[in-house]
C-alpha cells in the first residue's frame, strides 16, 4: 500500500476537519490521512498533539460518577420508616420516656451504619474493577514511537497495535497484517473478526466494517497501524456511552417503594392508634392526663422500632451470601428486586456460553468423528488434526486458557488436536518445523504453512518431505482440492456432498473450518511450491463457544421459579439458535433459525402494533441486535407491568443494563462500561450465580414480610389487650416499663434472626411476585390481625385466670400476663412459616440464628425475673408452680392454635 503524499500543507491555526470525515471506513486512507493533517510515516508533533488535546479532550468515556460519602450517608435516613421512628423518638421524648427516646435513635443509628457500611464496600469493590480498564497506547510521533495513555490520544495520531492490545481509539487501519480482532464487547460477534486496510462501503453494519477497529476491542491475531478517527465521546463506545446517560435506571427498586408505602401507612396507623385511645378512653370516664399519657405510650409502642434495622440486616445478609457466590451487590435493595423480576433478558457470549471457542465437531466423511475416540489407526482424523494444529500462530497458556496468546480458533483447533492425542503445535513443531507461513487472505479466504518433516518421521509422513497445512473457508478449500483421503480425484458430486457438510454444520450454528494438506518430495524447495495447488482434501472442523456447563440447569431453575429467560445477542442467528437450544430456550428438536428475530428484521418500536408487540414478547431469542433495539425490547416488557433483569458484558449491553430494573454486568470478562451501569457486578461471569441471586431476594422478600408480620402483629396484641383494659377499666396486664422491656428484648432479637433465616429452594417453585404487590397486602394485614387478636386473647385469658378463678394478688397476676405475653410472642415465631412450607422442616425451624436468637431473649427476660432489682423496676415477681403452669398454658397457646391455623390453610390452598 502507498503511503499517503508527505507534502502535506502545513498545520494552520484551525483543527482539522476531523467531524467532517462522515465515513472513514469507506475512504481511502491516503483521504483519511489528509483530512487530519497526518504524515502516518512521523505522525503528529508534540505541539500539535497537546493542541488538538485541548480541543477535543481525553479520550475518555463519560463513565457514571460514583456516589460521594455525604450522599451514601444521607442515603440511609430518607426513608418513611425512619421518619415514623424519629417521629416515635420525639414522642416518647415529650412524654417523658427517655430510655424509649435512646431506643429509638440507637436503632436508626444502627440502620444506617449497617446499610453505610454494606453499600460503601460494593463501591469499593467495583471501583477496584475500574482500575483494570486503564490502558496505554503505543504512537508515532515526531517520527518516534512512544507509549502513551490511551487517554492523552487526539485525532490523527498513528497507534500502533500488536498481538493482545486493547485498541484504544477508533481507528481507521493505515497498514495491517494478519490482522485479527475480538469485537464481542462493541457488537456481541463471537468469533474474531478479519480486518484490511481497503475501504468498504459507507452503508456498511459496524460489525463489518473491516478497515476500522474501535476503542475497547482486542486484537487477536496480527499488529496494523492506524490513524486515530475518534476519541473519547466521539468513538462507537462513546455513542454507547450517551445512550447510558439517557437509559431510565428506574431510581426506586420495588422493594424500596413498597417499604415507602408500609411507612406511610404506618404512621397513619400510629395517629390513629393515639387518638382513638385517647378518645376512647376519656369518653368512659378515664382521667385526661392518664390516658393521653397511655396514647403516647401505646403509639409509640406501635412502632416496630426494629423494622429498618431488621430489614436493613437482612439485605445486607443477602449481600454478603451474594458475594461468597463472587457477585458484588452495589446497592442493598437490588439482591431482593431480581428476586421479583419475571423476564431476564440475557447476552450469550460469555455469560451463557464459556466465551471461548472450542472444537465440537470433526468431518472426515459422512458421519462425525468423536475427538475422544480416535485411535492410532485413525490416520484421516489424526492426519486432520496435524493440520489444524499446525496451521496457526496461536500459543497456549500452560494451565489457564485465559493465558492463550492468538486467535480463539486456532487455540481450539490445537486443544482439539491434544485431546485426540495428536499433540499440540508446539509438539508437532519439533518433528514438523516450520519453514514458511501464507497468512490468511481475504481474497483467497484460506492460510498455509510450510513444514519440513524431520529424519525422525512426522504426522504420517516421510521423513524429509514438505507439508504444507492448510485451513481456510470451506468453499475456498473445497474448490482447491483436487484430491480426497483416498487420493482419489475429487468430483463435483463429491465437492457439493462437501458442501453439503458444510451447511448442515453451520445450520447448527457452527464456525466451519475446512483442512487440507499438500505433501511434496524431499527435493523441493518450499518457496517456490504453491500452497492452494493440487490439495489434498481431509475434512471439516465445527466450531462453537459452547454453554457453560451449569447454563442449562440455571435455565431450568428460571423456568420452575416463573422466570423467562430471553437471549438478545449480537452474533449470528444460526449460532444463536444452536446455543438457545442447548440451553433449553428453545425446543431442542427444532431446526433453523425460524424461532429467532434479527435485527434487521426489527421495526423501530413506535411503529409496532398489538399484533406485533405480542410476537416479540413471547420470543426468546434475538439476534444481532444493536443497543438501542434492546432497549425497546426492555421497555415492552416493563410495560406490560414485568421486573426486568438484564445480563451482559459488552458495551453494546451498558444501556439495556442501566435501563433494566436490575443491571448484572460480568466482572470478569466484561467492559468497564457495562460494570459501571449495573446494579450488580458477576465476579465469575457466571449465569447460575443469577439463580442464586433470584432465590436469595426471594427469600429476603419472605424474610422481610414474616419479621414485619411477626413485629406488627405483637405490638398489636400489646396495644389490644392493654386498650381493653383500660378502656374497661381493669388493671393493666401489662405496665410500661414491661411494654418497653419487651419492645427491646423479646421482639428485637427473634425478629432480626427471621430476616436472616436462610431459606431454600422451595422459594423457586413459586411464580415472580407483583412488583406493585404490597409487604402487607390485604392477606398479610388480615393474617396480622387475625395475630394480634390471638396474641391479646392469650395475654388477657391468662391475666383474668390468674385474677379470677385463681386467685392472685395483682403484682403476680401482672407477672402472669408479663411473662404469658413473652412466651406468646417467642414462639409466634414459629407461626411465621409459609403455609406451603412444612411443620416441622421449615426454614424457620431449621435456623440455628433463630434458636439463638429465641435463647437470648428467654435468657434477657429470665434476668428482668430473678434479678431483683431489674424485677422491681418491672414490676414482677418470682413465679411459682402454679404461675408458671399458667404461663406456659396462655403463651402455649398460641404456638398451638398458631400451627394448626397455619396447617389448615396450606391444607385448604392445595386442594
Amino acid at each position: 500500500m502507498s503511503a499517503p503524499p508527505t507534502d502535506r500543507p502545513p498545520a494552520t491555526a484551525d483543527l482539522p476537519a476531523v467531524d467532517g470525515l462522515a465515513n472513514p471506513w469507506s475512504t481511502p486512507v491516503e483521504a483519511v490521512a489528509r483530512a487530519l493533517d497526518v504524515d502516518p510515516a512521523r505522525g503528529l508533533t508534540g505541539d500539535e498533539a497537546e493542541r488538538r488535546l485541548a480541543a477535543h479532550g481525553p479520550n475518555e468515556v463519560a463513565q457514571e460518577e460514583g456516589t460521594s460519602l455525604w450522599r451514601l450517608v444521607v442515603n440511609q435516613f430518607l426513608s418513611p420508616i425512619v421518619g415514623v421512628l424519629v417521629a416515635a423518638g420525639l414522642a416518647a421524648l415529650l412524654a417523658g420516656e427517655i430510655v424509649e427516646a435512646v431506643a429509638v435513635l440507637i436503632a436508626v443509628l444502627i440502620n444506617a451504619v449497617i446499610g453505610f457500611v454494606t453499600e460503601y464496600r460494593a463501591l469499593q469493590s467495583v471501583e477496584s474493577l475500574r482500575e483494570l480498564g486503564r490502558t496505554t497506547a503505543v504512537v508515532t510521533r515526531d517520527g518516534t514511537p512512544t507509549e502513551i495513555a490511551a487517554a492523552d490520544l487526539v485525532p490523527g495520531d498513528i497507534v500502533q497495535l500488536e498481538e493482545g492490545d486493547v485498541v484504544p481509539a477508533d481507528l481507521r487501519l493505515v497498514e495491517g497484517a494478519n490482522l485479527q480482532v475480538d469485537e464481542a464487547p462493541l457488537t456481541g460477534e463471537s468469533a474474531p473478526q478479519a480486518k484490511a486496510v481497503e475501504p468498504v462501503e459507507p452503508d456498511t453494519p459496524l460489525a463489518e466494517r473491516g478497515s476500522m477497529v474501535f476503542k475497547g476491542t482486542r486484537v487477536t491475531v496480527g499488529s496494523a497501524s492506524g490513524v486515530v478517527v475518534a476519541t473519547g465521546a466521539d468513538t462507537q463506545i462513546g455513542e454507547v456511552a450517551s445512550l447510558v446517560e439517557q437509559a431510565d435506571d428506574g431510581n426506586e427498586t420495588p422493594l424500596e417503594r413498597q417499604l415507602d408505602k408500609l411507612g406511610r401507612a404506618l404512621i397513619v396507623a400510629v395517629i390513629g392508634v393515639g387518638v382513638v385511645v385517647a378518645g376512647v378512653g376519656i369518653a368512659v370516664g378515664q382521667d385526661v392526663q392518664e390516658m393521653i399519657e397511655t396514647a403516647i405510650a401505646l403509639a409509640v409502642a406501635a412502632v416496630p422500632e426494629g423494622l429498618p434495622v431488621v430489614a436493613t440486616l437482612a439485605l445486607a445478609r443477602g449481600v454478603v451470601r451474594m458475594s461468597r457466590r463472587n457477585a458484588l451487590v452495589k446497592r442493598l435493595s437490588s439482591v431482593e428486586t431480581l428476586g421479583s423480576a419475571a423476564v431476564v433478558f440475557t447476552d450469550k457470549t460469555g455469560t451463557l456460553t464459556e466465551g471461548r471457542m472450542t472444537v465440537t465437531m470433526l468431518q472426515t466423511g459422512p458421519s462425525a468423528v468423536e475427538l475422544a475416540s480416535i485411535g492410532e489407526d485413525d490416520e484421516q482424523a489424526r492426519a486432520a488434526l496435524a493440520v489444524a494444529a499446525l496451521c496457526g500462530n496461536a500459543t497456549l497458556g500452560e494451565e489457564d486458557p485465559a493465558d492463550d496468546v492468538g486467535d480463539p480458533m486456532e487455540t481450539a483447533l490445537q486443544r482439539a488436536a491434544i485431546t485426540a492425542g495428536v499433540g499440540g503445535r508446539e509438539d508437532l513443531l519439533e518433528v514438523a518445523p516450520e519453514q514458511r507461513e501464507v497468512a490468511f487472505d481475504r481474497d483467497t479466504k484460506m492460510m498455509a504453512t510450510y513444514h519440513r518433516v524431520a529424519e525422525a518421521g512426522g504426522p504420517g509422513l516421510p521423513a524429509g518431505s514438505t507439508l504444507v497445512a492448510v485451513k481456510g473457508a470451506p468453499g475456498a478449500v473445497v474448490a482447491s482440492a483436487t484430491r480426497g483421503w483416498d487420493d482419489e480425484p475429487l468430483t463435483d458430486a463429491d465437492r457439493d456432498d462437501w458442501l453439503q457438510r458444510q451447511r448442515t454444520l453451520a445450520g447448527q450454528g457452527l464456525r466451519v473450518l475446512a483442512l487440507a494438506r499438500r505433501v511434496v518430495d524431499a527435493g523441493d524447495d518450499a518457496a517456490s511450491i504453491e500452497p492452494y495447488e493440487d490439495l489434498q482434501l481431509l475434512g471439516m472442523v465445527g466450531l462453537l463457544d459452547p454453554p457453560r456447563e451449569a447454563t442449562a440447569q440455571a435455565v431450568a431453575d428460571c423456568h420452575r421459579a416463573g422466570v423467562e429467560v430471553v437471549m438478545v445477542t449480537g452474533d449470528q442467528p444460526a449460532t444463536a439458535a444452536a446455543i438457545a437450544r442447548q440451553v433449553g430456550l428453545l425446543d431442542p428438536d427444532g431446526e433453523g433459525e425460524d424461532e429467532v428475530i434479527r435485527g434487521a428484521d426489527l421495526e423501530p418500536a413506535e411503529e409496532w402494533d398489538d399484533a406485533r408487540r405480542d410476537q416479540l414478547a413471547n420470543t426468546r431469542v434475538f439476534a444481532r441486535l444493536d443497543p438501542r433495539q434492546k432497549l425497546d425490547l426492555i421497555a415492552l416488557a416493563q410495560s406490560r407491568g414485568h421486573v426486568v433483569g438484564m445480563t451482559g458484558d459488552g458495551v453494546n449491553d451498558a444501556p439495556a443494563l442501566k435501563s433494566a430494573d436490575i443491571g448484572i454486568a460480568m466482572g470478569d470478562k466484561g467492559t468497564q462500561v457495562a460494570r459501571d451501569s449495573a446494579d450488580i457486578v458477576l465476579q465469575d461471569d457466571a449465569f447460575e450465580s443469577i439463580v442464586a441471586a433470584i432465590r436469595e431476594g426471594r427469600t429476603i422478600f419472605e424474610n422481610i414480610r414474616r419479621f414485619v408480620v411477626y413485629l406488627l402483629s405483637g405490638n398489636l396484641g400489646e396495644i389490644l389487650a392493654v386498650t381493653l383494659a383500660a378502656v374497661g377499666g381493669f388493671a393493666l396486664p401489662l405496665l410500661p416499663l414491661q411494654i418497653l422491656f419487651i419492645n427491646l428484648v423479646s421482639d428485637v432479637f427473634p425478629a432480626a434472626a427471621l430476616g436472616l433465616v436462610k431459606g431454600d429452594d422451595h422459594v423457586l417453585d413459586r411464580d415472580p411476585r407483583d412488583p406493585e404487590e404490597a409487604i402487607l397486602d390485604r392477606a398479610r394485614w388480615t393474617e396480622t390481625i387475625a395475630w394480634s387478636v390471638l396474641v391479646a386473647a392469650a395475654t388477657l385469658g391468662t391475666f383474668a385466670l390468674a385474677l379470677g378463678p385463681f386467685g392472685m394478688e395483682e403484682d403476680a397476676a401482672v407477672t402472669v400476663s408479663f411473662l404469658a405475653f413473652v412466651v406468646a410472642r417467642l414462639v409466634h415465631t414459629f407461626n411465621m412459616r409459609a403455609p406451603d412450607e412444612p411443620l416441622l422442616r421449615n426454614p424457620i425451624v431449621r435456623s440455628p440464628v433463630v434458636w439463638a436468637a429465641l435463647g437470648v431473649s428467654a435468657g434477657l427476660t429470665a434476668l428482668g425475673v430473678f434479678v431483683p432489682p431489674l424485677a422491681n423496676v418491672l414490676g414482677v415477681v418470682v413465679p411459682d408452680a402454679t404461675m408458671w403452669a399458667l404461663i406456659a398454658a396462655g403463651g402455649g397457646s398460641v404456638l398451638v392454635i398458631g400451627q394448626i391455623a397455619t396447617t389448615i390453610r396450606g391444607w385448604l390452598a392445595r386442594r
